[in-house]
């Protein structure tokens, strides 16, 4: 928190613009200490309040703005590419389409309070087709509620953060090692977790060459699309049965005796790899996730089924 006061007070209102600029396209650069110093320093009358709050939406409006451009235009891979960067990228888009399908645009209002899916909001609603007025409409109140929340608790807490400044200026070096061990640990354990989580799902999987042959050649298959009910008006492989993930058990009745082939939206996502384990641990042997998903079904140019037609991409 020092370095932060210190870089407010000497640099002020453009430190405070980049670092907001930098969190929002998402760069591992968190700007909250920053608001929170500002809103402090704001209550002793070094910053004005109302400017901490526009640099930092415009800050958010100019990323946030360049993200749904790359959405509108290229949709759940430019997901994906931000996922990679998540703690948990095997479930960061599909987290994302459950929240947006569940709200719509006002999840842009409080997506930026939501670890991991700040950076996500934007590309989701312009993967939607939100009309840009209604876009910038709610990502700037979005924008304006998250960092007033921050400048806000340092305003009101602006003793308590003073004290913590000078705390830190006294032990500032062994604070930051604890900092950074707090931090490596974690990512260490989630990366420990994950690996569990793959390892766990190493089941066969078919891929689309294989998939398409086999229904090209009439064979009796149960396709299981488990993408979102929002992502369903982009299409679906022919001849696939759309189901939620929480209505699984709906269909093991139907699927025992047969092969089953369950797909979700993005390639990296580890859904269907993890609804196969599910079925299998309740009698379905016959199951095995799309190799590379919908999307990679998509990049290929195989058919799809939409609307009630079949449409070749």
């Amino acid at each position: 928190m020092s370095n932060s006061v210190e870089f407010l007070l000497h640099h002020g209102y453009a430190i405070l613009f980049l670092a907001v600029l930098a969190e929002q396209i998402g760069l591992p650069f968190p700007s909250s200490p920053l608001l929170l110093a500002a809103g402090a320093l704001a209550g002793l009358h070094h910053l004005n309040p109302a400017a901490v709050l526009a640099v930092a939406v415009a800050a958010s409006l100019l990323s946030d703005s360049v993200w749904y451009d790359l959405g509108r235009d290229r949709g759940n891979e430019m997901l994906g590419h931000v996922c990679r960067v998540s703690l948990e990228p095997e479930t960061c888009v599909s987290k994302m389409h459950t929240i947006y399908f569940k709200y719509g645009a006002k999840s842009l209002l409080f997506c930026k309070f939501v670890p991991g899916l700040g950076t996500l909001g934007p590309p989701m609603a312009g993967m939607m087709k939100l009309p840009p007025s209604h876009f910038l409409a709610f990502d700037a109140a979005g924008a304006l509620l998250w960092s007033s929340a921050y400048v806000a608790i340092g305003w009101m807490f602006q003793a308590q953060l003073e004290a913590l400044a000078a705390g830190l200026a006294t032990f500032g070096t062994w604070f930051a090692i604890a900092l950074a061990s707090i931090i490596f640990f974690y990512a260490s354990w989630k990366y420990i977790k994950r690996r569990r989580f793959y390892h766990s799902l190493r089941i066969a999987q078919i891929t689309p060459y294989e998939l398409r042959q086999r229904i090209d050649s009439g064979e009796k298959l149960i396709v299981i699309d488990l993408r979102d009910p929002s992502e369903w008006k982009e299409g679906r492989i022919p001849g696939s049965l759309q189901f939620e993930q929480s209505q699984l058990d709906q269909v093991i009745p139907a699927i025992a005796q047969a092969e089953a082939v369950l797909y979700c939206s993005c390639r990296h996502e580890a859904d269907s790899a993890r609804a196969a384990l599910w079925l299998k641990r309740r009698g379905v042997r016959r199951v095995r996730p799309l190799e590379g998903g919908f999307e990679r079904w998509l990049e290929l140019g195989f058919p799809v089924e939409q609307y009630g037609k079949f449409k070749t991409v």
